[in-house]
């Protein structure tokens, strides 16, 4: 039988995540490793780095040439970072599993201070993403908020070199690479809430291939299943794309779901939260009313700031 094709982009962390999957399948199922091929190709996003992403296309520069390839049989599945995840996804392809979750939360990384309430005033800042910068700009309007992208290890260069006096990263993705030890401080959700999607891995297949559908079952993590569906309601209903600061988290317990939400201007002076708990079952329905609900008390003005 042909090996499975397995879908990544080049990245540290892309592989890192390819080869997680890779290996809870092959535990899953009892297969062995050559059952499997991970194929590396590199997409738009990853080569043009000198341009924030809301300049450039948004998400789906990250999984354009994978699902083009998906689409027409070439590969099986695709493995993604879901907080990159466009929320409409081409015709015929879907989100058929996630990866048990890990730690959603921002990591602070700084040689200048301990947490971010410590930076000296008007200390610089890089950071590609626009929630993080509103984020930043919301708790300490005096730093200086500079664009950083590229790789972790590009960006944590770039530190190191002083280009900024502290960085933002996921702290799932250090994890995953093995980096922890650069993290100078954990953002508390609370106050720092991650992206929707952040932390979770995600598996994009054709719609409708039972046998993939077959193959993914088994590593299908259920609460993060739930929670994802929340979260990327949320985002949808927002159209969320890396022109908007949207953050949002949602928790199981009990076969409840807890949602916290955020949108903010892109200048961090204006945000508005939404809370909303229910049936882990109405997960998806629970996070478009929490999305409806930040329309509500946004007003359209506020939307102007995202265009």
């Amino acid at each position: 039988m042909k090996p499975y094709r397995i879908g990544t982009r080049g990245s540290p962390l892309a592989l890192a995540q390819a080869h997680e999957t890779r290996s809870r399948l092959m535990a899953a199922h009892g297969l062995p490793e050559d059952a499997f091929e991970i194929v590396v190709l590199s997409s738009k996003g990853d080569r043009i780095t000198d341009r924030p992403l809301s300049e450039i296309g948004g998400k789906g520069l990250f999984t354009e040439e994978l699902e083009e390839q998906l689409s027409d049989g070439r590969l099986d599945l695709a493995v993604h970072s879901s907080k990159d995840m466009a929320t409409k996804l081409p015709e015929g392809l879907g989100i058929v599993a996630y990866l048990e979750r890990e730690d959603p939360r921002d990591a602070f990384i700084s040689p200048a201070a301990p947490r971010l309430a410590d930076l000296p005033q008007n200390a610089i800042v890089g950071s590609s993403s626009l929630r993080r910068q509103a984020l930043i700009r919301r708790l300490r309007p005096d730093l200086s908020v500079i664009m950083f992208r590229g790789l972790v290890d590009t960006r944590l260069r770039k530190l190191a070199d002083g280009e900024a006096h502290a960085t933002l990263l996921a702290y799932a993705g250090l994890k995953r690479l093995g980096k922890t030890e650069v993290v100078t401080e954990l953002l508390d959700p609370d106050s720092f809430p991650p992206a929707p999607g952040q932390g979770a891995i995600c598996i994009e297949a054709r719609l409708g291939d039972a046998r993939i559908a077959e193959l993914l079952a088994p590593i299908d993590h259920a609460q993060t299943h739930s929670a994802l569906l929340c979260e990327r309601a949320f985002l949808g209903s927002l159209d969320g794309s890396c022109r908007t600061p949207i953050a949002g988290h949602a928790t199981l317990s009990d076969g409840r779901i807890s949602f916290f939400g955020m949108i903010l201007t892109p200048d961090g002076t204006v945000s508005h939260e939404v809370r909303m708990t229910g049936a882990a079952s109405d997960a998806a329905t629970l996070g478009a009313a929490a999305g409806a609900e930040a329309r509500g008390q946004a007003g359209p003005g506020f939307f102007d700031s995202w265009t």
